[in-house]
């Protein structure tokens, strides 16, 4: 029994590791400063969906492992907007409601970001993505066309980098500028 609760969890602590690294890189000054995103609750949000996704693309289709971490980072990520919640007192009978608002954004953004992205990417339609969703202004595509960049600058640098450093938690993400 106690074998079990130390047992190594090597998935789930790069999920963590992977979780923090899109957290941290998600609230680089720069998105909001250069980049023009505004700092509120539902743009961090935004910005935290998209650091987690590109990580999940890149985990994507590369083996039974890289399945297991991006299912763990998206745990993680889950338990975390969960947690958040909670902190934001919203109350234990109003919890799973909102996470399933939540879980719908999130999976629509995922379906959204794979047919902006996929096969080729569509700058305009990646652009008019993050408009809706990041800048929460249909009308921004302009604006957010430097963040679209970012996006797919990002998508590249995780695609080169060799994938244990990414499972170990260490993406390799781009300057946002």
């Amino acid at each position: 029994m106690l074998h079990k609760l130390f047992k190594s969890r090597p998935r789930r602590d790069a999920g963590e590791r992977l979780y923090a690294a899109a957290v941290a890189q998600a609230r680089r000054p720069e998105f909001y400063t250069a980049l023009g995103v505004e700092d509120r609750i539902d743009a961090r949000f935004e910005l935290y969906t998209l650091h987690v996704i590109l990580l999940m693309r890149r985990l994507r289709g590369q083996g039974e492992g890289a399945g297991e971490t991006a299912q763990a980072l998206f745990d993680e990520y889950v338990g975390a907007l969960d947690d958040a919640l909670r902190e934001l007192g919203v109350g234990d009978l109003s919890v799973a409601k909102k996470m399933r608002k939540l879980g719908e954004a999130i999976y629509g953004r995922i379906k959204a970001y794979d047919e902006a992205l996929d096969p080729q990417p569509d700058h305009a339609a990646l652009a008019a993505l993050i408009a809706r969703t990041v800048f929460a202004d249909e009308a921004a595509a302009e604006r957010a066309g430097p963040l679209a960049d970012y996006v797919l600058r990002a998508g590249e640098a995780l695609a080169a980098q060799p994938l244990p450093e990414v499972m170990e938690g260490k993406p390799a993400w781009p300057e946002p500028r």
